[in-house]
């Protein structure tokens, strides 16, 4: 996906990405539950795009992107090099201004719909903030200036959220009533956060002062954590922010409708470092586990190793090992049942990997542009690396990938159809195309 323009919308890119997209995003997915009671149904949307070290313009529209049309029940959107992988930015400090700017243009894409400005002329305000954002924006400015661009990713990700303090404890309880109190607990919060939102600021403030909630978690007299007094996702937000982290370029979100939000719990984040010396962020990924009502999820999303060289590609197959082996989530109570929570990718019932995986096609330059000038893609397909290891056994045993359908998408140059490095203005290195940006799933 490195051939979108991050300086605003094209018609012709966005509408080749999203062509690519629907023939690489999942359809509705049967997850069952562990005993014989109803089925439900969901929809998901997994995107992955490799962004360049771009930071996007604040005119971008994600909508197409999205398809927020469809109106998918679950959207988990991993991103690699959010920021360019130099030095300072994998040795020194993070920087969060991109992943801010991506979190509000996904939010704003979600749950503000709106036409694009007329006038390019004049680039509009970035997307604003919820009210609360930006009342706890300026009470912690002086404190987090340092680390943080504004609106901060920290305050975005938190205001994006509903109810963070709920769905990250556990919801594995062995009583029938303590699971009713929780759910009755979070659906109160919610609606609360509604007529908060609803509200003039000066008095959402005002009963926010006189309940006695602060930004920081409280306990109830049973140790049940209860919400925390913010907006959230009231207001008429449609999706609401579930979880979010960055490793040096690699940005992962997870949103999910409103409604939703509920049924989801032992929420839970990991990351792992496969870069320089073995262990540093520019290559790794992250994952998210997460419940949905009894079924486990695990989302990672990654950035392998580099390389075209022969035998490149069992660099990549011990960062998957790798990976596997190393992430890792606690388990978050240990109430009744909870030795069913997962610690482990593997454990999970579902999983989704998504990334730049960097796998490459094992033909020279001009065999993969002879195929690619006459559509054969099959016969492509035939010599893609990751097809080839995985045949054997040697990485994602036992995963399944959906039917591609597009061309490889590895390296356009910005804003066109042209691969990098093909015409006489690409000061790219030319590089033989290749699918880069897969989503196996187990």
């Amino acid at each position: 996906m490195k051939g979108m323009d991050l300086n605003g919308p094209d018609p012709q890119s966005l509408s080749a990405a999203r062509a690519r997209l629907k023939s690489a995003s999942l359809n509705y997915v049967d997850w069952p539950n562990r005993q014989n009671d109803d089925t439900c149904q969901y929809q998901m949307f997994v995107a992955t795009w490799n962004v360049g070290g771009k930071t996007p313009n604040n005119r971008l529209n994600l909508q197409d992107f999205l398809q927020v049309e469809e109106s998918p029940d679950i959207y988990v959107l991993g991103f690699q090099e959010i920021v360019p992988l130099t030095a300072g930015n994998v040795l020194v400090l993070e920087d969060n201004e991109p992943a801010s700017r991506w979190l509000a243009l996904i939010h704003q894409a979600l749950n503000e719909p709106q036409e694009q400005p007329e006038d390019d002329d004049d680039e509009p305000p970035p997307p604003e903030p919820p009210a609360d954002a930006r009342r706890r924006h300026h009470r912690r400015r002086d404190s987090s200036s340092l680390f943080f661009q504004t609106p901060s990713l920290k305050v975005l990700s938190n205001s994006y959220r509903v109810d963070s303090a709920l769905v990250k404890t556990c919801n594995c309880s062995a009583e029938p009533s303590s699971m009713r109190r929780r759910a009755a607990e979070i659906r109160a919060s919610v609606y609360r956060a509604e007529a908060e939102a609803d509200a003039p600021s000066t008095s959402a403030a005002a009963e926010a002062s006189t309940s006695g909630c602060s930004d920081a978690e409280a306990d109830n007299s049973d140790g049940t954590p209860t919400a925390q007094c913010e907006p959230g996702c009231g207001g008429g937000m449609s999706y609401c922010l579930i979880a979010s982290k960055q490793m040096v370029g690699l940005f992962l979100s997870v949103w999910v409708k409103r409604e939703m939000v509920e049924h989801i719990g032992h929420l839970r984040v990991d990351c792992v470092g496969r870069g320089i010396m073995g262990w540093l962020g520019n290559k790794g990924c992250i994952a998210i586990s997460m419940t949905l009502h009894r079924t486990s999820l695990c989302f990672v999303c990654s950035h392998l190793a580099s390389g075209e060289k022969e035998g490149d590609e069992l660099r990549r197959n011990a960062d998957v090992a790798e990976i596997l082996r190393s992430a890792h989530f606690p388990r978050p109570c240990k109430a009744p049942g909870s030795h069913r929570v997962p610690e482990r990718i593997l454990e999970h019932d579902r999983m989704i990997w998504l990334g730049d995986l960097n796998y490459r096609v094992s033909l020279s330059y001009e065999e993969t542009r002879t195929l690619l000038e006459e559509n054969d893609w099959d016969t492509l397909l035939e010599k893609d690396q990751l097809l080839i290891e995985r045949e054997a056994g040697r990485v994602f045993r036992g995963w399944k990938e959906g039917k591609i359908c597009f061309a490889p998408t590895y390296k356009y140059t910005q804003n066109s159809d042209a691969y990098a490095g093909e015409t006489a203005k690409s000061k790219k290195k030319r590089r033989t195309p290749a699918w880069y940006s897969i989503i196996p799933t187990l």
